[in-house]
């Protein structure tokens, strides 16, 4: 990770540490487990909406606010089904605008096939809500959707974020790599280790829910920042 980045979450968490406060900085940090989404997950609409109604109460969005859409995504065939390749895949899995001063967010149906992805998307784009809705940044804001992802650390969903910023599957055919938000596994696992080190955590009982590479980035991170007293 470059020194850049670095000081860019460094400087960004600080910023969102202003505007929102330490009871927030020091509220529950989400765990991919029974006690955050009870019962049994099938992946349906209504389970899409369970979990915005579940974040929306965690991250203090007035469910009035926000209005959910489902749309497929249909530009990027499955072409793996026909012919052995070595496929990636990049973007955003959703999507928030305005419309009559409410915030419409859209998710893609395929994300409910896997709920670490779904809520990591959902959190982004309720951050939206905070940030752009709420007025705090504008859209025009060239860092606005990294800050966004940084925003879902600093509200405890940092885990589902960084699980989701790589993933990599092998079939028959070949292989698939995605891309979910926009920092990268070692700005997540340092954007983390800031946040762990901000709440007086020197070893989050939290990381152990963290992916290998996530989990290595944020022990690196938490050594650095020892290194150099924060």
């Amino acid at each position: 990770m470059r020194q850049v980045e670095q000081e860019w979450i460094e400087t960004s968490l600080d910023w969102l540490l202003a505007e929102f406060g330490r009871g927030r900085l020091h509220g529950t940090v989400l765990l991919p487990s029974d006690d955050f989404l009870p019962g049994v997950y099938r992946g349906t609409r209504a389970d899409i909406r369970a979990v915005l109604g579940i974040l929306c109460a965690h991250m203090d969005v007035d469910p009035a606010r926000v209005e959910l859409e489902h749309y497929s995504d249909d530009a990027q065939p499955e072409l793996a089904a026909h012919v052995p390749l070595n496929s990636s895949w990049q973007g955003a899995a959703g999507h928030h605008r305005m419309r009559d001063g409410r915030s419409i967010i859209g998710v893609k149906d395929e994300q409910a096939a896997t709920p670490m992805a779904l809520v990591a998307t959902i959190g982004h784009e309720l951050g939206h809500v905070h940030l752009l809705a709420d007025g705090r940044i504008s859209a025009r804001r060239r860092d606005h959707e990294p800050l966004t992802d940084l925003l879902t650390v600093f509200f405890g969903l940092g885990v589902f974020a960084a699980n989701s910023a790589f993933e990599f599957s092998r079939n028959a055919n070949g292989y698939r790599t995605s891309r979910l938000g926009y920092l990268t596994e070692p700005m997540f696992g340092y954007a983390l280790a800031r946040y762990a080190w901000l709440r007086g955590e020197t070893d989050p009982p939290w990381a152990r829910h963290l992916d290998t590479n996530p989990r290595a980035f944020l022990k690196q991170g938490l050594r650095h920042l020892a290194r150099n007293d924060g």
